[in-house]
């Protein structure tokens, strides 16, 4: 058991500002906040991770952590472009199916990266290890440099630019050197390698789901299917290199709902839901069925076509981590399905869900049955081992997490029992954070923190959290919380 933080969320606060990825200038954009796409709060008030790592990593080990999984912010590392370190790309009429990152190209990416940071990451990471935890490295939490993706201009371009993230072929390549480079350089200390952190949620936030204030915010289905296209060749090419310079386990971790038929009726719309939301992104990795990317060949404004099949996408996860929060309640339509409101991410803070259950302050209904569903459903479809890498409640009078905590952690020991191959969960998360457009106003935290004196707030939830760890599992006088 333990805990995920990640670059952007929880480092800033005191010294070294990483002022040069998309969702720094995204934030800070006077357009963005003034229009609320944003909410005007700044990263750099944050909890100050980066500086205060050996307090906040002294606190998880007290409240009985063996594991974190911390992540790496590319533009710390790589401030600038790095082009002219080559790579060999080989390309099958728009499909890249091999980037080539020799010792060579790492050796120059080397000279190039800002060593200060690389150093002090290896700090904050040898901390955790001298502490006597599991160290589990995430390559990519959503932030891309500033150079491949200009959010702004990408927006106003009508995404008519060269610095257009994942809609361009340039940023797989420098997303595979990178990746491969966190694996060279943290081989030593890290013990598994997570490619990346909900990549779903940077194309469905980005291009479908606008509402979020995601960037570049910009509404099209077509740039949010060919992102995905590229991501997960990113992934699989992040995969290929990274195993030349690690034996580590090396997975993805991905935001998952449980999805929930309203009715008997609605079972073969819930089938389809999860085909398009979950299956088609990790059956490209497991077994290079990409039948899903007709919809990137049908579509005019880009003219890439892809292969439907890609063996070069086969077999490129070693394990799975899973991130849960609640579900979707899915019912039929007559060209296809829709997601209910009342519901899940659907529900409304303050109010009980259309079930009469409790709801998060983000309005996420709390549901704890589907985390085991999940885990049961990628367990027969993947055979993978998985980690729960992020569950957690925004609650901000720590009223629900307490029974919140218990009745998750139980359906994972359900799963454990039943023989589903689970290897650790992480709370989401440690201490409060910066919830990306939602500022500082949602409270993840098992700890709180004061963001002017940057003191620490135990919440009664932690000492649950703490009961657990000691137990080893839910102890006899918190059965009353399992369901």
């Amino acid at each position: 058991m333990g805990f995920s933080l990640s670059g952007f969320q929880f480092e800033m606060g005191l010294s070294d500002n990483d002022e040069f990825s998309d969702w720094w200038k995204w934030v800070h954009d006077s357009n963005n906040i003034r229009t609320g796409l944003v909410s005007g709060d700044k990263p750099e008030n944050g909890v100050a991770y980066w500086d205060l790592y050996e307090t906040y990593n002294g606190a998880a080990k007290e409240l009985g952590a063996n594991a974190l999984r911390l992540g790496i912010e590319w533009t710390r590392l790589f401030p600038q472009s790095a082009p002219e370190v080559h790579t060999d790309v080989i390309e099958d009429r728009g499909d890249i199916i091999k980037v080539d990152v020799t010792e060579e190209a790492l050796q120059k990416m080397d000279k190039l990266a800002n060593q200060k940071a690389v150093e002090h990451y290896k700090k904050i990471f040898w901390d955790v290890k001298n502490r006597g935890m599991t160290l589990i490295i995430n390559v990519y939490h959503w932030p891309l440099p500033v150079f491949l993706h200009d959010p702004i201009l990408s927006r106003e371009s009508g995404l008519d630019t060269k610095k257009n993230g994942w809609l361009n072929h340039e940023t797989i390549i420098e997303f595979v050197k990178y990746a491969a480079y966190v694996a060279w350089k943290f081989n030593d200390v890290g013990d598994q390698f997570s490619i990346m952190n909900e990549p779903n949620v940077v194309f469905g936030n980005g291009f479908i789901n606008v509402k979020s204030g995601f960037p570049p915010a910009y509404p099209s289905l077509e740039a949010g299917n060919l992102s995905k296209k590229h991501i997960i060749e990113a992934i699989g090419r992040s995969y290929d290199e990274m195993k030349k310079y690690t034996s580590k386990p090396v997975g993805l971790i991905y935001a998952n709902a449980d999805f929930v038929p309203r009715s008997e009726e609605d079972r073969a719309a819930v089938e389809m839901a999860l085909y398009n939301e979950r299956y088609s992104f990790f059956d490209s990795l497991r077994s290079g069925d990409m039948r899903w990317v007709k919809v990137v060949n049908d579509a005019s404004i880009f003219g890439e076509r892809s292969s439907e099949k890609r063996d070069d996408l086969k077999g490129k996860l070693d394990w799975i981590g899973v991130n849960y929060y609640t579900r979707h309640v899915i019912k039929k339509t007559e060209n296809g399905y829709t997601t209910l409101k009342g519901y899940g991410h659907n529900a409304v803070a303050g109010m009980p869900s259309k079930d009469g259950r409790e709801v998060s302050d983000f309005g996420w209904e709390v549901y704890p049955e589907g985390i085991y569903n999940i885990l049961k459903q990628y367990h027969e479809r993947y055979h993978l081992p998985m980690i729960v890498t992020e569950n957690g409640i925004a609650d901000s009078l720590d009223k629900l997490r307490p029974r919140y905590l218990v009745s998750h952690i139980r359906q994972v020991e359900r799963a454990l029992n039943d023989g589903i191959d689970v290897r650790g969960y992480l709370h989401w998360s440690l201490l409060d954070n910066y919830e990306w457009t939602s500022g500082f106003g949602f409270k993840f935290g098992l700890l709180g923190v004061d963001l002017k004196t940057k003191k620490i707030e135990m919440r009664p939830s932690a000492l649950i959290y703490k009961r657990i760890t000691e137990n080893k599992g839910i102890p006899d006088d918190l059965e009353w919380m399992t369901n």
